[in-house]
């Protein structure tokens, strides 16, 4: 199972996707993601906790 995490459900105007076999590695993927293509210089937990609470099994 992969967890699935897309970025217009984290409140973003972009169509990225992240899929990883792990919730960590999920996270670790869209920090990367949203620092790079948002321009967020730092991911608060409270971004965290949203990311975590989109993010799908499938």
């Amino acid at each position: 199972m992969q967890k699935v995490i897309r970025c217009r459900d984290v409140g973003f105007d972009c169509d990225g996707v992240i899929k990883a076999n792990t919730e960590e590695e999920a996270l670790k993927l869209a920090a990367a993601h949203a620092k790079k293509e948002h321009g967020l210089t730092d991911v608060t937990p409270e971004v965290v906790a949203k990311i975590k609470s989109v993010m799908q099994t499938v």
